[in-house]
């Protein structure tokens, strides 16, 4: 007898590949899915750099599907993505805060995106592929770290409610990340030694500097000490963020490590 039926978030990648095999040993009827969330199809970015939503990512999800006994729907959701993460993104940089892509994502997209499908498709559950756990006290639903202290991610699902809590499945936290991968190999997943996804997916190179500033004006202002002494000149506090230290060109003024510790737009 089936656990019920479960809408599982589908990047491609190992750990979510990994979510749905262990849901379907469970005993749980899984439906597979996967969000275009980022075209990045230029011929100047190596594959390898392709981080995430690519044409790629989206037929290894379908194949692991296969593999498993599962079917799989595909669903592009760029123009959303780019309002509230990438647009975000840029925004917050720009105002001199540090964004967190990902938890934009959780919070604007990707959670509300399970919950109605899976109610058009009468799912009892969604579940992603997230180092992180839920403990159900007979009271409340209580969001843990992961297994894997190196891998957690429950910071990003803190957001959640208690509603989306109780219909949330998180397979993988309880397991380290080197026993994921031991499983997909096991289990004949073909993505069993892809590369793990980073985490501003959608900026190819890393590079969110290049990214932000092609994106917006930047003004050039001036460093300042906590004594009020000008050390130097920066090129626009969109390159910056709070407790950053490297890349700030700015030891050689004063012989001693420097830490942002305030950003005045």
């Amino acid at each position: 007898m089936s656990k019920g039926r479960v809408i599982v978030a589908m990047s491609g990648g190992v750990d979510s590949s990994v979510a749905a095999l262990l849901l379907k040993r469970e005993g749980y009827e899984v439906i597979g899915v996967t969000m275009r969330l980022w075209a990045l199809e230029r011929e100047d970015v190596p594959q390898a750099n392709k981080r995430c939503c690519s044409v790629e990512d989206v037929e290894d999800a379908r194949r692991v599907c296969s593999v498993i006994g599962a079917p799989h729907y595909f669903q592009n959701f760029e123009r959303e993505f780019q309002t509230h993460v990438v647009d975000y993104f840029v925004q917050e940089y720009d105002r001199g805060r540090t964004p967190h892509p990902c938890l934009a994502c959780n919070d604007k997209m990707k959670f509300d995106f399970l919950l109605r499908r899976a109610m058009f498709l009468d799912a009892d559950y969604i579940a992603t592929g997230h180092y992180a756990r839920i403990r159900h006290t007979g009271s409340q639903f209580e969001l843990l770290k992961g297994i894997d202290g190196d891998k957690d991610q429950s910071y990003v699902l803190f957001t959640l409610k208690q509603q989306e809590l109780a219909r949330l499945l998180l397979p993988i936290g309880e397991y380290p990340k080197s026993e994921i991968r031991e499983i997909a190999a096991e289990a004949g997943l073909p993505v069993a030694d892809k590369p793990d996804s980073q985490e501003i997916c959608f900026i190819p190179d890393g590079d969110y500097r290049k990214f932000v500033g092609e994106r917006t004006k930047p003004t050039p202002g001036d460093f300042i000490d906590s004594d009020g002494n000008v050390l130097g000149q920066h090129p626009g506090i969109q390159f910056f963020t709070v407790g950053q230290r490297r890349r700030l060109g700015l030891n050689g003024n004063t012989g001693k490590p420097l830490f942002v510790i305030r950003i005045i737009p």
